[in-house]
């Protein structure tokens, strides 16, 4: 068996800095939640379709991972790939929930295809992975790079490492689901047109625990937060001060206290 780990991410700021060709373009640090992760395993087993267990209630051409195994066939026509998956399935054990902010379904797909790099010998580098995994979503590149924080910019493909260990993290997830497609719809219909870029400058070069520390409002720190509002007003009943929020949501996060 083939195993690796799969973190979950929180956004300790996060600003949109415009749009174009159909999406937002966006600034953002990343962190790696060290404690929170899925486990994708690749077991023997013989299959005659890629198979995926764990992923209950989402259909196979919907999952992220399977995206991720089209996407790798494609761009790089291996024939050791399709046959290593005649031979083993997907085994995805999920601690991370969904539509929470948290990156789960991009995490899994990333995790899987630095797992097939390696168990395929494709002897794709990083950049190349990370190439492909844009095509699939926007937070793909940073799980691909696996660094614990770092500063994403452009569509999500320009990751570039922050030098600082993640810091110690406490999360809550509301039972709420915020759909990342309708919140980023709400922000480019309610919120776009009045976005400053002002506002951030120089938050690229601020390690994150001063940023939580000197700011401390989740509407400053994550444009994204009130769109969520709009799209899951039942949001705000689970707000708590001293608490951020994370991606498109629904979860909230603070500085562990000792």
């Amino acid at each position: 068996m083939h195993t690796i780990n799969a973190h979950a991410k929180v956004n300790i700021f996060l600003k949109i800095t415009g749009h174009k060709e159909g999406y937002h373009t966006l600034l953002s640090r990343f962190m790696r939640v060290e404690d929170l992760y899925d486990t994708i395993t690749f077991v023997p087993q013989e299959c005659d379709t890629f198979t995926i267990d764990g992923c209950e209630g989402v259909a196979r051409e919907s999952n992220t991972i399977y995206k991720a195994y089209k996407a790798l066939n494609a761009q790089t026509g291996d024939l050791d790939i399709l046959e290593f998956f005649y031979h083993h399935k997907v085994v995805v054990d999920k601690h991370i929930p969904s539509q929470a902010g948290l990156g789960g379904g991009s995490s899994d797909a990333a995790a899987f295809m630095r797992l097939v790099n390696d168990v395929c010998h494709l002897r794709l580098d990083t950049e190349q992975l990370s190439a492909i995994g844009s095509t699939i979503g926007a937070d793909l590149p940073f799980f691909i790079h696996n660094y614990p924080s770092a500063n994403v910019s452009g569509f999500g493909e320009v990751v570039e490492p922050f030098d600082e260990a993640p810091l110690p993290l406490e999360l809550y997830t509301p039972p709420v689901g915020c759909d990342t497609a309708t919140v980023y719809k709400n922000f480019k219909q309610y919120f776009l047109a009045d976005i400053k870029l002002s506002t951030s400058v120089g938050w690229e070069s601020i390690p994150s625990r001063e940023i939580l520390e000197r700011i401390d409002d989740s509407i400053k720190l994550n444009d994204l937060y009130p769109a969520a509002l709009k799209a899951c007003p039942t949001l705000e009943q689970y707000a708590k001060p001293g608490w951020f929020f994370s991606g498109s949501g629904s979860t909230f996060f603070r500085l562990s206290t000792p």
